[in-house]
């Protein structure tokens, strides 16, 4: 069956795509199902994930052993596309009465679905480097050219350590650093290829590339340990940063997202800025080709579902507030019954007993 499927990754992942003839980003779309052991202990397993391209069935099956790896970063990926735009009209909602859960996908090519590709390659590379450095994968382990003595002598306020504090004469690199190389080439062996598969010269394939390899900019951070207060004995390794501070400057990107269009150099296309006024944008930045839609009304075939029923704040002028996030339709205000934990007291030793204390507020929906 050597033809690409043009729905790339979703079929792995129990998804719902939209449009899928139109590509999809296959993390957006992730099902809870269960791991993927059972499914993989046949030989011919990863021909039985719907949804590769050949690229990535051959992927699979030299290292069938990262693939629940690969499900774990999709997974933290929706996680944290949810998280940081819980509050604005496209909130990456998990669509309810489904029998596969599956996150409203903007149309391709807007600043969201940068975001989209961006966070996915980054959860893939992320998860399978935290595997590498549990020991999970046979095929990869710690960092171990991470050795010896630094020569460098960076100061207190040195924003390469997460502690800000180092030995004049350089630190101990020691433990066990993760090996973020592995894990990045992976992501770029495994996620890119719906897209290199549709062919590098496509605008929307020149677009996602990118993106995807912004989100993989993921830099180090140091951790050291050591008698407290003193430097002189520290010795440090390379860490990735949570992934919450991963999603917190992709979000940052996308707020700053440059809009771009293909221009033919000799005989290579390139994505532009489309307009003069906009600076040049850099391997770290997003790029988008389409503006997004209003997100306001439901349009299923777009994966738009609207903002009807949303909880919004009636006091707040930001996005999640009434008036914006309900397009100007207004809302309704009901009552709802609240149970919170009150007149809590320690006990000796050792427990601490609340109360249940009820009471009534007020929540607001979009009309």
């Amino acid at each position: 069956t050597g033809r690409a499927n043009p729905a790339g990754f979703c079929g792995l992942l129990g998804l719902q795509c939209w449009q899928a003839h139109q590509g999809c980003p296959w993390s957006l779309y992730l099902a809870k199902q269960p791991s993927l052991r059972a499914i993989l202990r046949d030989p011919r397993g990863c021909e039985g994930l719907r949804g590769l391209v050949e690229e990535q069935v051959r992927v699979c099956r030299r290292q069938v052993e990262a693939m629940d790896a690969v499900k774990r970063g999709a997974e933290l990926a929706v996680e944290e596309c949810q998280h940081q735009f819980h509050s604005r009209r496209w909130n990456c909602s998990t669509l309810q009465g489904l029998q596969t859960h599956a996150i409203s996908h903007p149309t391709s090519g807007t600043r969201e679905s940068a975001f989209i590709h961006a966070i996915s390659a980054a959860g893939v590379a992320f998860a399978v480097t935290r595997a590498c450095s549990r020991g999970e994968l046979e095929k990869c382990g710690c960092d171990r050219k991470i050795r010896g003595v630094s020569p460098e002598a960076p100061s207190r306020a040195s924003p390469s350590s997460s502690h800000g504090c180092f030995p004049s004469a350089g630190f101990q690199w020691s433990g066990c650093s993760d090996n973020l190389s592995y894990g990045i080439a992976f992501s770029q062996a495994f996620v890119d290829n719906p897209e290199r598969s549709r062919g590098i010269s496509s605008s929307r394939a020149l677009m996602n590339l990118h993106n995807n390899e912004a989100g993989r900019k993921v830099r180090l951070e140091c951790k050291c340990h050591g008698v407290s207060g003193s430097c002189e004995v520290r010795t440090c390794w390379k860490v990735m940063p949570p992934f919450r501070k991963v999603g917190n400057i992709l979000k940052e990107k996308f707020e700053g997202a440059t809009e771009v269009h293909p221009k033919r150099v000799g005989s290579r296309k390139l994505l532009v800025p489309k307009s003069s006024r906009f600076k040049p944008y850099t391997a770290h930045d997003l790029v988008y080709l389409l503006a997004s839609p209003d997100f306001c009304d439901r349009d299923p075939r777009h994966g738009v579902f609207g903002t009807y029923g949303r909880r919004c704040n009636r006091t707040s002028p930001a996005m999640d507030g009434c008036e914006l996030l309900c397009c100007g339709r207004g809302f309704h205000t009901a009552q709802a019954e609240v149970v919170e934990r009150c007149s809590c007291k320690f006990r000796w030793c050792c427990s601490v007993k609340c109360k249940q204390c009820r009471h009534l507020v007020e929540v607001h929906s979009c009309r």
